[in-house]
């Protein structure tokens, strides 16, 4: 089955947020930003790095990435819903950010849908957002997640209550997938309640 055409224009006009630092693992950045634009939605680098955001890959530096919208101007009321890529260096610096920090609790608060892949899920914690919840990671956040009252699973993918997890680059097919899935649920149970 092409997953790419069951997903076209399921996300027509919606705006989402890809919150960023330096060494985020470039390809759950482009993957993911790839897949929502190819269900029509509008995904952008929102960062607090200014101008230019630096990905890695695997070993080494990646690849440079234009932001679109600086963290300091970034209001979450304009977006639809989160991604947080994993890569060691992005999220721990983003959870040392409270700025960052409280951009990602203010879709949590509006009941918008997050995914998080890797070790995005560190920024969840700061937030407060794991306590609860299902979910998975890269297994060295296991205790981590545990300790923040997450249910931790070693699973492909997991969706709790609009939140969508996985556990690493080999995990993309079917994390875009279910992104796609549970951002396109979750714009309906809004429109709906509206």
């Amino acid at each position: 089955m092409d997953r790419t055409n069951t997903n076209t224009n399921r996300l027509n006009g919606k705006r989402f947020a890809i919150l960023v630092e330096n060494g985020f693992e470039q390809v759950e950045l482009t993957e993911p930003k790839k897949a929502l634009e190819s269900a029509g939605a509008v995904a952008e680098i929102v960062s607090p790095v200014e101008g230019k955001v630096k990905g890695w890959q695997h070993k080494e530096w990646g690849d440079e990435f234009k932001v679109d919208i600086p963290l300091s101007d970034a209001d979450p009321n304009r977006y639809s819903g989160l991604v947080l890529p994993g890569g060691v260096m992005n999220p721990d610096k983003l959870r040392m950010n409270p700025e960052a920090v409280q951009f990602v609790k203010a879709f949590f608060n509006a009941g918008k849908p997050v995914a998080a892949i890797c070790h995005g899920p560190w920024t969840l914690i700061e937030a407060g957002a794991a306590d609860g919840r299902k979910m998975t990671s890269w297994p060295s956040l296991k205790s981590d997640l545990a300790n923040s009252g997450a249910d931790w699973v070693d699973e492909e993918v997991v969706v709790d209550r609009g939140l969508v997890t996985s556990r690493k680059p080999d995990d993309l097919a079917a994390f875009n997938e279910t992104m796609i899935e549970e951002f396109s649920e979750r714009q309906h149970i809004h429109s709906m309640a509206a």
